[in-house]
Parts: structure tokens; C-alpha cells; sequence
């Protein structure tokens, strides 16, 4: 288009020169032009001049813009090259993302990492390099990467410690998952990818110290649902009840118990875990009040069974704190057990013998066969003591038996 103006704008020149010429013809002095330089001197007629001043100032012009072009051409050529980089790594990029997809790692890795320089997005080339270096297990390389992806972009720091952390978790690498998003927490408290695989991170590696300071922030930052978070907090404090039960440290476990909020210790089986734990640490004495009082008010064979397990200060108390439960559960076998190992304990052979009988009675146990034959072997009374033992190893037998059908 800005040929044929210029073309155009000549042509008028011609004609406009032609034209001027034709009218000055009919003058009898058509004028002229005289220029003196030193002993030089040129003459011309004034339309000659004309046409010659307009043709001198098309070739400057075309010369100063071809020279204009010249000084350009580096730049341009240059431009020219990098817009070829920039496009050959767009389509190493999405040639890579695809090999990934298919699963070609090593060749995905390759294309991306040979065109990250020149792209446009080059994070997007290392963090998808680094993934194809962890799947194909090369992890100095995945850390290289990811290195110099946070050297390409250094604003970009939580979305590379995101994809660290992910890798770091694939690869069953806890403690460095743990590190960077503790990092990334410390960046942004709130941000609820990092909380998310935080709890990923400790549930896989069984921090479950871990997952109960991180509570608050999921259940604030509404990470999980109200439901799933006091599931959590359930199992958090469960776990955390039975890792101190296993070290056998009672003020450890005392501590724990008291940190439990209410409405968790009310819930089936979790008093269970500390009971128990009380009890196997050697502390049941110090438990026996709390868990009587919270038999009476929460009715619970388990706890029962914990409850005659207590090695007691006071064991003809404790069989009188059992008893007060006999006039309300008097059909209960296992109360029945208990009252019958409780008996035996304080030296009453004969309510031992009729609890134990009773207990047989409601509904036949391993556990209430062997005491009622370990009470009549000791008595003398081997015949029906054998005969109970015979009759606690038929029921065993037929236990077993039945959860093997049930499993097949």
C-alpha cells in the first residue's frame, strides 16, 4: 500500500512539473536558476530544477530508508530467531506433556528440558521434567529441575514447593515432603493445597502429633467438612493414646487424656484405649474410681472387662462396686465373669463357683470355662474341672471354625 502512495505521489510530481512547464512556455522569459559554488556555477531553466529537486528528494529519501532498514535488519533477524525459538518450544512443550501422558518419560524429560530456555513459560517446562524424572526414578535430576525452576522463577515459590512437595510424597519421602510444606504453611497459613497435602503427609507417615496441631487449620480454613474433621480428631487422639500406651509412660498418658475434649472422651472405645493403657502401664489402682463412675454412667462390657482386670488396692471394694451393677444387669454373662474372677480374687470360692455358673448359664465363654475349672482344679475337683476345660476348648474350636467359614 505505501508503494503505490509513494508511486502515486511520483507520478503527481511529473505531471504537476509538466503541466508548470506548459504554462510558463507562454511567457517569454519562462525563468531560470542560477547556483554559484566557488569558481562553479550552474544554469538551469526553473522547471528542470523543479523536476530534478522532486527526483533528488525521492532517492534521499529512499536511500535514508534504506539505510534505516540496514541499521534494522540485526534486530530483525534476531527477533526473527527468537520468535522460531519460542515456537519450536511451544511445540516441545506440548510434545512433551503428551510423551508424559503416554508414559514416555525419558523422552518427555528430553524435548522439555532442551526448549525450556527459549519458552515462554519455562516453569511449566521444569515442573512437568522434574515429574517425568521422579516417575522414571532419577531423583537428583527431579531436584535439578526443580532448582532451576525456582531460579526461572523466583515469584513462583509456592507453586514449585507444591510440586516438590507432591513428588517428595509419591516417592514415600515424608520427612522432606514434611520440611517444604511446613515452608509453605509459613508462607501462606491459609492456602489449602499446603494444608491438604500436609494432612496427606502426616496421615502416610503416621505424625499423628502432627495431624492434631493441624486440626484447627482444616476445620478454620474449612479444609474438611465439620463431620470429617471430629473423625479426625478422633482418630487422632486414639492413635496418639495407644503410641504413649506402647511406651508405658504414665504422666504421658495422664497429660494426653487431659488435652481430650469432652465430647471425644464420651465416644465408644476411645476411654477404652486410656483405661487399658492406665491399667497396662500399672497405674489401674489410680483409674478405678474413674471407671466405675463412667461404667455407671455409660454402660459398656468392655470397660467392664478392663474394670476386673484392675489389680486393686482394695479388692473386696471393687468386688462391691461390681456387685451395685448386678441388680440391673443381672442376666449379663461378662458381668458375671467379672464378679466371678473378682471372687476368686478375695478368697469367696463359693460366690466365685455361682457367678461363674451363672455366667455359663446366660451365655457359655472360654474365658468363664477356664476360671470355673482353674476354681475346681484348685478345690480338687479335677473331673469337673477337666470337663470345663474340655468344654472351654470345644467352644474355642467352634470360634475358630466359624471365622474361617466367615472369611471364606
Amino acid at each position: 500500500m505505501k508503494k503505490l502512495f509513494y508511486f502515486l505521489g511520483f507520478l503527481v510530481a511529473i505531471a504537476t512539473a509538466y503541466f508548470a512547464n506548459n504554462w510558463l512556455q507562454q511567457f517569454d522569459n519562462p525563468g531560470y536558476v542560477l547556483i554559484g559554488i566557488g569558481h562553479w556555477s550552474l544554469e538551469t531553466s526553473l522547471v528542470v530544477f523543479g523536476v530534478s529537486l522532486i527526483i533528488g528528494f525521492f532517492i534521499f529519501y529512499v536511500f535514508f530508508r534504506l539505510l534505516g532498514w540496514l541499521f534494522r535488519l540485526p534486530g530483525h533477524l534476531k527477533s526473527r530467531g527468537t520468535n522460531i525459538k519460542f515456537n519450536r518450544s511451544q511445540e516441545a512443550l506440548i510434545a512433551g506433556l503428551v510423551d508424559s501422558a503416554e508414559g514416555n518419560w525419558e523422552k518427555a524429560e528430553k524435548v522439555l528440558i532442551k526448549h525450556a530456555s527459549h519458552s515462554g513459560a519455562p516453569l511449566i517446562h521444569y515442573l512437568t521434567a522434574a515429574r517425568a524424572a521422579q516417575s522414571r526414578g532419577a531423583f537428583d535430576k527431579r531436584d535439578e529441575y526443580l532448582k532451576k525452576a525456582a531460579d526461572q522463577a523466583p515469584d513462583a515459590s509456592v507453586a514449585i514447593g507444591l510440586t516438590q512437595a507432591e513428588l517428595h510424597l509419591s516417592g514415600n519421602q515424608f520427612e522432606e515432603a514434611v520440611e517444604t510444606l511446613t515452608r509453605l504453611h509459613s508462607i501462606d497459613p491459609s492456602h489449602a493445597t499446603v494444608l491438604k497435602l500436609l494432612h496427606q503427609t502426616y496421615q502416610s507417615a503416621g505424625d499423628w502429633q502432627g495431624i492434631r496441631k493441624l486440626i484447627p487449620s482444616l476445620h478454620t480454613n474449612k479444609i474438611l467438612m465439620e463431620a470429617e474433621v471430629k473423625l479426625l480428631e478422633t482418630e487422632a487422639f486414639s492413635q496418639l493414646l495407644k503410641q504413649s500406651a506402647e511406651k508405658g509412660n504414665i504422666e504421658e498418658i495422664q497429660s494426653l487424656w487431659s488435652e481430650i475434649p469432652d465430647h471425644i472422651k464420651t465416644m465408644q472405645g476411645i476411654s477404652a484405649i486410656y483405661f487399658a493403657a492406665m491399667i497396662d502401664a500399672g497405674a489401674g489402682a489410680e483409674i478405678e474410681a474413674e471407671l466405675a463412675d463412667t461404667l455407671a454412667k455409660n454402660w459398656d462390657e468392655t470397660l467392664l472387662v478392663l474394670f476386673g482386670s484392675i489389680q486393686s488396692n482394695d479388692v473386696s471394694k471393687q468386688l462391691e462396686s461390681a456387685e451395685r451393677w448386678y441388680y440391673v444387669h443381672q442376666e449379663n454373662a461378662v458381668l458375671l465373669a467379672v464378679l466371678g474372677k473378682l471372687a476368686i480374687k478375695c478368697g469367696d470360692t463359693l460366690k466365685a463357683e455361682s457367678y461363674l455358673a451363672k455366667s455359663i448359664a446366660a451365655e457359655p465363654t472360654v474365658q468363664a470355662y477356664q476360671l470355673l475349672g482353674d476354681l475346681l482344679f484348685a478345690q480338687g475337683d479335677k473331673d469337673n474341672a477337666s470337663t470345663c476345660y474340655k468344654q472351654g476348648l470345644e467352644l474355642a474350636s467352634s470360634e475358630v471354625v466359624s471365622r474361617i467359614d466367615a472369611i471364606s
